[in-house]
């Protein structure tokens, strides 16, 4: 599924990456409070070669990604990888 962002960042990602035990997992740890595991959810849905893309899309002028900023782009992710596809 072709994903672009409201920043831009364009993605082809399979929705089917969405149903898989491990990515549950890894959520369920970020709701108990655990905010490492976003690193975790972020790599079981965009994977290394995309993550990377997303990092060099979201890197400031300090030369770092800021994680509210990655926080937000996945969201967005996951919410149109959770919208039916339009006919």
């Amino acid at each position: 599924m072709q994903i672009t962002t409201k920043s831009g960042f364009a993605c082809d990602i399979d929705p089917d990456v969405l149903n898989n035990m491990e990515l549950v997992d890894a959520l369920a740890e970020v709701q108990s409070g655990n905010s490492l595991a976003y690193s975790a959810v972020c790599l079981q849905v965009l994977g290394r070669e995309t993550r990377a893309r997303l990092y060099a899309h979201l890197r400031n002028e300090a030369g770092r990604v800021p994680p509210q900023d990655v926080d937000r782009e996945l969201t967005e992710i996951m919410q149109a990888l959770g919208k039916p596809a339009k006919n």
